[in-house]
């Protein structure tokens, strides 16, 4: 019994090997530019932020007052091209709303540092010490 056995198992198996591939994969490596990686990087760094955006509390709060699924809008800005993200990136920053609102912080200590020395300077306040008031 094992001998009428042992012919169609041993044509099974020396089929089964003859489809095996036995073939080596070469690796190809290569140069890449500097532009190309800081693309990626881009690339990268623009759906974080939008994703980020849109997992804010505040902003979900927002989305479901105008009826639109949170899932669903994670979806379709998980499907978008890099180009559509780096647009809707860019128009982010330009947003005050969107924007991180640092710069625009710095900006206004800066101009209201200026316009109260240039009046202490012309005497009408007195709120810096390191002013020499000279009259």
């Amino acid at each position: 019994m094992l001998q009428k056995m042992l012919k169609p198992v041993s044509f099974f198996l020396v089929f089964s090997f003859l489809l095996l591939d036995f073939s080596v994969q070469t690796a190809h490596a290569r140069m890449i530019d500097t532009n190309t990686v800081i693309a990626a990087q881009k690339e990268r760094a623009d759906r974080e932020q939008v994703t980020a955006f849109l997992g804010r509390e505040d902003v979900r709060q927002v989305m479901i007052q105008q009826g639109i699924d949170a899932v669903e809008a994670q979806k379709r800005v998980a499907s978008l091209s890099d180009a559509e993200l780096a647009k809707i990136s860019q128009a982010m920053e330009q947003l005050p709303a969107g924007g991180d609102g640092i710069g625009a912080i710095i900006g206004a200590a800066v101009f209201i540092f200026v316009v109260l020395l240039i009046t202490d300077l012309l005497g009408l306040t007195h709120v810096f010490s390191f002013v020499n008031h000279k009259r």
